[in-house]
C-alpha cells in the first residue's frame, strides 16, 4: 500500500538520522546547537522572518553535516586502503561543512546582534509569544529530544521501540498545548484521554516497554509545560 511503503520510506530516513545522531559525535553538537539557537530566538523575540532565516541556517548545517558522513561511509566502502582520492574527496567534504557551519554564524550574527543590543540598553528581559508559536517550538524540541536520546540509547528503531516513546512524547505535548491553548476543560480532557491510549497502545503492541512510555510522556509534558510557562 503506497500508506505503507511512505510510512516504511520515513522509517528508513529517521533511522539514518539517529545513526548519523549516535556515531557522529559533531552531529549532536549540532543538534544540541539547534535546541540552544531556538530558545535563545524566542527568549530574544526574535520577528517571524529573521527567526525563518535563522532555522534555515540551522537546517543547512545539519544537512551539510548528514551528507558529510554519508560520502564519508561511500568513500570508505569504494576505498577501504588509503588513498589519494579518498582523502580529498572527506576532506572536500568536510570543507562544505566548514564553509555552511562559518555562514551560519555569519548570518546568526548579523540577526542576532541587534536583539542583543536591545536587550542590552533595556536590561534582560524574556519576549511572550503566541500559544501557536509555543506549540510549533515545543513540537520541533520535542521531536529532537527524542532523536538525541534514542540515538544516545542505541536501541529499537525509529517509529518503533527504544528509549524514550517519540509517540507518547508527541501524544502528551499536543495535550498540554491543546490545555493552554483552549483553556476547556473538555477539550484537555478528551485530548489527554487520546494522549493516555496512544501511549497504552505503543504497550499493547509490544512496541515499548512501559517505561521507555512513561518516560517518553514526561519528555513530552516537561518541555511543553516550561515553554508556556517561560514565553506565555
Amino acid at each position: 500500500m503506497p500508506l505503507r511503503r511512505w510510512v516504511d520510506s520515513a522509517g528508513h530516513a529517521i533511522e539514518g538520522i539517529l545513526y548519523a545522531a549516535k556515531t557522529q559525535r559533531h552531529l549532536r553538537y549540532h543538534f544540541y546547537t539547534a535546541i540552544f539557537v531556538l530558545i535563545l530566538t524566542y527568549v530574544l523575540g526574535v520577528g517571524r522572518t529573521d527567526f525563518l532565516i535563522v532555522a534555515i541556517a540551522v537546517i543547512l548545517v545539519i544537512l551539510a553535516e548528514m551528507i558529510n558522513t554519508a560520502i564519508e561511509y561511500v568513500v570508505d566502502l569504494l576505498s577501504p586502503e588509503h588513498c589519494e582520492s579518498a582523502r580529498i574527496a572527506k576532506d572536500v567534504a568536510a570543507g562544505a561543512v566548514l564553509i555552511t557551519a562559518f555562514g551560519a554564524v555569519i548570518v546568526g550574527y548579523i540577526i542576532l546582534f541587534p536583539y542583543f543590543s536591545t536587550s542590552f540598553r533595556k536590561g534582560i528581559y524574556i519576549a511572550k509569544h503566541s500559544r501557536e508559536e509555543i506549540t510549533l517550538i515545543a513540537t520541533i524540541l520535542v521531536v529532537i529530544a527524542v532523536i538525541v536520546l534514542k540515538s544516545f540509547f542505541g536501541k529499537g528503531h525509529p517509529l518503533s521501540g527504544g528509549m524514550p516513546s517519540g509517540h507518547a512524547a508527541l501524544a502528551f505535548s499536543v495535550w498540554v498545548a491543546i490545555t493552554y491553548s483552549t483553556e476547556s476543560f473538555a477539550a484537555s480532557l478528551l485530548s489527554g484521554a487520546l494522549a493516555v491510549i496512544i501511549a497504552q497502545s505503543r504497550v499493547a503492541i509490544r512496541a515499548h516497554s512501559p517505561l521507555e512510555v512513561i518516560i517518553g510522556a514526561i519528555l513530552g509534558v516537561t518541555i511543553t509545560l516550561l515553554l508556556f510557562f517561560i514565553f506565555l
